[in-house]
């Protein structure tokens, strides 16, 4: 059995995400070739792309074959399966996003689908049954027209110029541009003139409510209702008027109260289904039945006007998310030809050099190749300090491998200096570009609570309505009039709605992933957030996450000379090396010797795993660990005894000997971050009760750092797949556990973790893509922000549920009792789902406590 393994963006270009079914079904498809045993997605280390593996029997199926399986295969998916990610116009609420995801789930060719409250829609569909275009047109047809991408408009174009030929009667599918069949671009854009016109959000047609006043039609049609109930209900009391006039103002009432209500009733009704607007119809109906008209019309006026509330509330923290699209510049000023010219942000190629004028939007990520100067990273990462950036040493070097100083995002902000930048990324690939496609992804992500409370509606509404019609015949059983009887009915059925309960944990969610990416913090969706919030333990990687990931020069211990000595001739030698503990010592050397020179060393030699050998001034010197002394057998007790030391502390200890005498011992150790013990600090107040750090460093290295930064646990000399396994055995002694890493190197360790977290996201593609929770600075410090925010979002998702219950709960007795009548149960009704509304957009003012 062999096996081989190929790169997933190969396969499957642009794949949305990791959670994609397109690579089950291609393991799957490829599990059904004989000679292959075995297919597994292998998670992606040190920075490299994620692996499909293929196990297979070379006596069955050749090399060559597999991989020439496996690429068609790819091709085949990638023909064949297209996604959509953006958002729809015309989503009013909770339940409204619901229905529509059942609308477009039964659509031919629809894989699936998902619609958030706040319009965030994610689709899969079937290429072969509908194109993007056509779904596109239906959505509009829909009233819910998706937003306009650069995705649409490619495909749009595409469609239009083999519209012209005739087509090849073997090949009538859709075909795909490199790339374009995942492709999220954000970026609005207008529509290519063409008859292939695809009716989009924004594009001059009104759907936001299919209404003569547009957007605003549902809030202007709840406030003629209650205008009309008022004034009826007022002349009810003119002696002498006819009954009739305030009858017209009731029925006025009706309709305008009733319009968007009885069309979402519909929708809902032709899929088999009873949602809350039907109920407050039958309710309304039964009180006009009963000739409450100023009731029913009451009931009709508190509910619309309560969903026009509740479409404004959320629109807000739909807004907080959409402001993350204006952050990016709309144009950029590049050099082409020798002469700079002002372009659109989409036409710009990776490679193009752009100039940046001081205190203006940097419009690409890229590498800064002239210029120095401060960068205001907030919008992307959080930072609140300004980050000093330098130009690249060498113009021509590649900008992908540039360091942190050298790399900028698009829609950050230049300070004081103008900066060149070579772009590394197209507009709809940049760093923003994805965020925003992430969030858009993270609203349409169901939270636990949400689909449970989801499934709790499917059997309370018919239960609510199998009361109801069992109270109209409670005049069977008890002395009253039918009217009693079916008023009863009606005002439980008020009563009964579990309005509340559809929205409160929706808009707890929404506000709750619209407040941390605000603070450089990707949340991706409710189910993070809520496990986020309820977790006691973390875990963390050591290096690059606790400390600082580069060895630093930390103690100096001289024996049979000077420090001065030990330091220039350590530095001598060191100075000759480029293993990374070399350039520790000769860093940290020099800058405790100043401008002392520093002598010539010759005939270096390295020894693998032991240390350097070289000569100074005629003389040999050693520069090593124990290993390399004790295999000389020249190593002292007390030289034996410093060493020891040293490494209890956690330290490295590199032994120097110069000719026949030991001039001392320098300790090299990857210091903890500053902020690091603060931090765990506040994640302790926050109730983390075991805080443990996975490393592969020894036990007594890592037990040094624990004891330096505050740790519960540590756990060394784990190789990557230790790691994996003491993740599982947390996660079963705890419950819960996340894990807090770069996102590269730890991707295994993070998908066994109940919430993965992703430091210094910004600079990485993987770590955006792998992790659940995403710090897209590399700041140690937001990660109480981040726990707190979600502690307090499923403290507010508790609150809401127990309001809306409660008020249910509440309601039924008393309207069944008689306690309560139908204008009071409404008030009620509707005042609590206010109330969870707003007391969900308290999240979008969250703060940190110091």
């Amino acid at each position: 059995m062999e096996k081989v393994q190929l790169d997933l963006p190969v396969l499957l270009p642009d794949l949305p995400d990791q959670k994609d079914q397109c690579i089950q079904r291609l393991g799957a498809l490829l599990d059904q070739r004989p000679g292959i045993e075995k297919v597994h997605v292998r998670h992606a280390e040190k920075g490299q792309p994620d692996q499909l593996c293929i196990h297979y029997d070379p006596g069955t199926i050749s090399l060559t074959r597999v991989q020439t399986l496996a690429r068609q295969t790819g091709a085949e998916l990638t023909h064949r399966y297209g996604h959509y990610v953006g958002h729809l116009a015309g989503i009013r609420h909770a339940r409204h996003a619901r229905t529509v995801t059942d609308q477009i789930s039964r659509w031919p060719g629809v894989l699936e689908a998902s619609v958030s409250a706040s319009g965030a829609v994610h689709l899969e569909f079937d290429q072969q049954q509908i194109s993007l275009s056509a779904l596109m047109d239906q959505l509009a047809k829909n009233n819910t027209p998706g937003q306009p991408t650069d995705q649409v408009e490619s495909e749009v174009k595409k469609e239009t110029s083999q519209a012209s030929p005739p087509k090849n009667p073997d090949h009538q599918g859709h075909d795909h541009a490199p790339g374009e069949t995942h492709d999220h671009g954000a970026s609005a854009s207008g529509h290519p003139s063409n008859d292939n016109h695809v009716h989009t959000a924004g594009d001059g047609h009104n759907h936001e409510h299919g209404g003569i006043f547009g957007p605003n039609t549902e809030l202007i049609f709840a406030s003629l209702c209650a205008v009309c109930l008022g004034i009826g209900f007022g002349l009810s009391f003119v002696a002498g008027l006819p009954t009739w006039v305030s009858l017209t103002l009731y029925g006025l009432a009706y309709f305008f109260g009733g319009f968007f209500t009885a069309k979402e009733a519909v929708e809902t009704i032709r899929q088999g289904k009873f949602e809350i607007d039907f109920l407050m119809l039958v309710a309304a109906a039964g009180a006009g039945l009963l000739g409450e008209w100023a009731e029913g019309a009451l009931l009709l006026a508190l509910f619309s006007i309560g969903h026009a509330l509740e479409h404004y509330a959320m629109n807000r923290a739909r807004k907080s998310i959409a402001a993350l699209a204006d952050l990016s510049a709309k144009t950029a000023t590049v050099r082409r030809n020798g002469k700079t010219e002002e372009v659109d942000v989409a036409q710009l190629q990776v490679g193009e050099v752009i100039i940046v004028k001081p205190n203006s939007k940097i419009a690409a990520d890229g590498a800064v190749v002239k210029g120095s100067g401060p960068v205001n990273q907030a919008p992307i990462t959080g930072e609140s300090v300004p980050v000093d950036k330098v130009a690249l040493t060498d113009e021509n070097a590649d900008p992908a491998g540039a360091k942190p100083e050298n790399r900028v995002f698009a829609g950050t902000i230049n300070g004081n200096s103008v900066l060149e930048i070579k772009v590394t990324k197209a507009a709809q690939d940049s760093t923003l570009a994805r965020l925003i496609k992430l969030v858009n992804e993270a609203e349409s992500q169901q939270s636990p609570t949400q689909q449970f409370t989801d499934r709790f509606e499917r059997w309370f509404v018919p239960a609510v309505l199998i009361l109801v019609v069992a109270l109209c015949f409670a005049y069977l059983v008890i002395d009253e009039p039918f009217s009693v009887s079916f008023y009863r009915a009606m005002a439980v059925l008020v009563a009964a709605s579990p309005c509340a309960l559809a929205i409160s944990t929706p808009s707890a969610v929404l506000s709750g992933v619209a407040r941390a990416a605000r603070d450089g913090v990707l949340i991706k969706g409710g189910r993070p957030l809520e496990d986020l919030g309820e977790l006691t333990a973390v875990a963390f990687d050591k290096t690059g996450t606790l400390t600082q990931g580069k060895p630093t020069l930390s103690q100096v211990v001289s024996l049979g000379g000077s420090e001065e000595q030990l330091l220039l001739i350590a530095v001598a030698v060191e100075g000759l090396s480029d293993h990374p503990l070399a350039s520790s010592i000769v860093q940290g050397g020099k800058a405790r010797l100043g401008d002392k020179p520093i002598p010539e060393a010759t005939e270096l030699k390295a020894l693998t795993g032991r240390g350097l050998q070289a000569t100074v001034t005629g003389k040999p010197v050693f520069v090593g660990n124990k290993a390399l002394f004790e295999e000389q057998k020249t190593l002292t007790d007390v030289v034996r005894k410093q060493a020891d030391e040293l490494e209890a502390g956690g330290h490295t200890a590199m032994i120097v000997r110069y000719g026949d005498e030991f001039l001392g011992l320098l300790g090299v150790m990857d210091t903890p971050r500053p902020e690091a013990k603060h931090t765990l600090t506040d994640l302790k107040d926050l109730g983390i009760k075991r805080m443990i750090m996975l490393t592969g460093d020894n036990q007594r290295v890592a037990d040094a750092i624990a004891k330096e930064v505050g740790l519960t646990d540590a756990l060394g000399d784990l190789l990557p797949e230790a790691k994996v396994a003491a993740v599982q055995k947390l996660r079963e002694q705890e419950g819960k556990v996340a894990m807090v890493g770069d996102g590269v190197n730890d991707a295994p360790a993070m998908a066994k973790s109940t919430v993965g977290i992703a430091m210094g996201a910004a600079g990485s593609d993987v770590a955006l893509e792998t992790a659940d929770i995403a710090l897209m600075g590399d700041q140690l410090e937001k990660l109480p922000f981040a726990i707190g925010l979600s502690r307090a979002a499923r403290r507010i998702i508790r609150q809401n549920l127990y309001i809306s219950l409660g008020m249910v709960g509440v309601l039924i007795p008393l309207t069944i009792l008689g306690i309560a009548r139908i204008g009071p149960a409404v008030v009620a009704h509707e005042g609590s789902t206010l109330l969870v509304v707003f007391n969900a957009l308290r999240l979008l003012a969250y703060q940190q406590k110091k």
